[in-house]
This record gives structure tokens, sequence and C-alpha cells, in this order.
């Protein structure tokens, strides 16, 4: 299975808590005014690579994982199998950006097959209007950090808390969670 892959960052700290490796993949149909990376919109922009391939080089890095985007539920299936190797191959979180809400994604089949693998879904579109620069993981107040397995079993959204895993000298600054 391929997947259209933008570029593969290592050792990144702004897609979650703790050293990551990032993945942005190609294709979004959200087309949200004033996104960072509009380029990524378009499925042709990414490199083709297959699953496993890029399963193998991010396990190789001992590192947490993020999906990022353009919006990794474009490419649901490969995104699906992608998070399935990781977590049959390792303990590493899995954080996923997109601009879908999680109570649409649980309706689907394919998409909550996916969140049975993903720790932590930032959800929603990014809303230009609602930018703002002082919250942890997120571009606009509208998205939300999410603690999908929690969610899950509760029936319920249980929204995930990132300042538990902030130092005691940042935990000084005010942080809107």
């Amino acid at each position: 299975m391929q997947i259209s892959v933008i570029k593969i960052i290592e050792s990144t700290t702004v897609d979650g808590p703790g050293l990551r490796t990032t993945i942005y993949s190609a294709g979004c149909e959200h087309h949200c005014k004033g996104c960072h990376n509009p380029q990524s919109w378009n499925i042709n922009y990414g490199t083709m690579m297959d699953v496993d391939e890029v399963a193998k080089r991010v396990l190789a890095t001992g590192e947490d994982v993020t999906f990022s985007g353009g919006d990794p539920l474009f490419q649901i299936d490969a995104f699906t199998k992608l998070a399935s190797i990781i977590k049959e191959k390792s303990n590493r979180s899995i954080w996923c950006y997109t601009g879908y809400k999680f109570e649409q994604l649980i309706e689907k089949d394919k998409s909550l097959e996916l969140l049975k693998n993903i720790d932590v879904l930032v959800d929603g579109r990014f809303i230009e209007e609602l930018k703002r620069k002082d919250i942890l993981f997120r571009g606009s107040s509208n998205q939300r950090l999410i603690d999908v397995q929690k969610s899950l079993e509760k029936g319920e959204i249980v929204t995930y808390q990132p300042i538990n895993l902030l130092s005691p000298l940042l935990t000084k600054f005010k942080i809107n969670a």
C-alpha cells in the first residue's frame, strides 16, 4: 500500500509532547483559510512511499509519532495501516491532526478503525479568526486535544491535558489547554 508523504521530520517538538517524528501527508479537502501549508491540499504534492517503509523509518527513530498534513484522513486506509503497524511493533504514542470533528469520525467504520490506534486526536478545522499563539499544539482555539482511547471507552469526549507533561518551570505561565 502506498501513501503520499510531503515530508517526515524527526525530533520535532511542535506536534505533540516530547521528541516526535511527524509524517506530513499530502491531500486535504478542508482548504482552511489561512492554512500554513496550502500546498499540502494537493495529493500529488507528496511523494508516494510504501507504508511498510514509512513504518520502518518511523520505528527506527525511537520517538513518538504524529500524523499531520494536509489531512491524514484524506488517506485513511494508508494511515490506518501505518498506525496499526506502529502499535503492533511498539508502544509509541500516536497523535493525529485532522480537520474533521471526533463526532463525525466515530460514526464511520473506516475512521473508527484508525482511531483505535490513535492516542490523541487534534480535531477541527483551522479557523483563522480563532488563531491563537498561547495554546499548545493547536492553531486555533476551536481545535480540541482529545484523549481518544479514554473517549472511546467512556462514550464521551475526554480532553487530553498537556499541562501534565510540562516541566514545573513552565507551569508558572498561563497555558490554555
